[in-house]
């Protein structure tokens, strides 16, 4: 956030920038293809018909994603013009409306600067992703092998039952399915902590975005309690505004808010209805039904011995 608390100043580097460096720019930010829906459109096209077929899908999806990013990256730029153009409206208006609106003008800029920081974070999904999409292409080749193999001897045996040929292809089917197996349980090893870790990085930066963007809405909305909305009549002259410390303020306790953020505080916490639940037992109780179950052993003892 801004060090002057205006937009109309220098923007400088926020506390938490400082405190802690932010991740690597995305690799999406590339402008080579542009940012259009035809360039989308194009993007995943080509990644769904190039490459081994087994890795198509994953290579459309991870397409699919990389033209995400990079709609998000327009929205930001768009976000930020539009707090630079608040800020200069309410430049020429009354004082109360000039210095809310250019302190609204910084909370929706952060909110910008929140979104670009998501982009570089939710990257580390999409790259996470195409290290799945890297072994299933490393699989491909042997399964093509032994299926290769496999229609060799078919044939063979079809066509020169006797042939000699057939016991060696035979043994390179052997070697081939022997190869295929430890591929196969690479790649289902691989796709499984690969597919935990991606969607950690996904959800995790979610949930970061979304915390600190309902914090920025609170202070927002603690901006717009300064406003004297008391209509006033012709002629008369409204309160002079002397909220620019409070207002000042907020945006300082916003910063302060941003930075400190963690996990540990975040405030929305998943409820599971299935999850199971430890049953508690009391010491007492237990030891109460233990006694009557004795009691019960007892009489049933008793009345056996009657019978007989």
């Amino acid at each position: 956030m801004h060090r002057t608390y205006s937009l109309r100043s220098q923007r400088a580097p926020t506390a938490a920038q400082l405190q802690s460096p932010p991740p690597p720019p995305s690799s999406t930010r590339n402008k080579f293809f542009g940012k259009g829906l035809l360039s989308h459109s194009v993007r995943k096209s080509v990644a769904g018909a190039m490459g081994p077929e087994m890795a198509r899908k994953l290579a459309q999806l991870i397409k699919m994603e990389k033209n995400l990013m990079r709609s998000i990256e327009i929205t930001v730029n768009e976000r930020k013009e539009v707090a630079k153009q608040l800020s200069a409206w309410g430049e020429t208006n009354d004082d109360d409306i000039s210095d809310i609106t250019d302190k609204l003008g910084v909370l929706i800029y952060e909110i910008g600067e929140l979104e670009d920081q998501f982009i570089d974070r939710y990257d580390q999904y999409r790259i996470t992703m195409k290290s799945i999409r890297d072994i299933e292409g490393s699989v491909q080749p042997s399964r093509e092998r032994k299926q290769k193999i496999t229609d060799q001897i078919a044939y063979l045996k079809y066509k020169d039952p006797q042939s000699p040929k057939i016991t060696v292809l035979e043994q390179e089917l052997v070697r081939a399915e022997a190869e295929s197996l430890v591929a196969e349980a690479q790649l289902s090893n691989i796709t499984r902590e690969k597919l935990k870790t991606a969607f950690n990085y996904q959800f995790d930066s979610m949930r970061e975005h979304s915390e600190k963007i309902a914090l920025i809405a609170g202070y927002g909305k603690a901006l717009l309690e300064l406003l004297d909305e008391a209509p006033v009549t012709p002629g008369e002259t409204r309160p002079a505004y002397d909220g620019y410390e409070a207002s000042k303020q907020i945006i300082i306790d916003a910063e302060n808010a941003l930075a400190t953020w963690t996990f540990d505080s975040a405030v929305v916490k998943p409820t599971l209805s299935f999850a199971a639940q430890e049953e508690e037992y009391d010491e007492d109780e237990l030891a109460d039904e233990a006694e009557n179950l004795k009691i019960t052993e007892g009489q049933w003892a008793e009345e056996q011995k009657q019978i007989a």
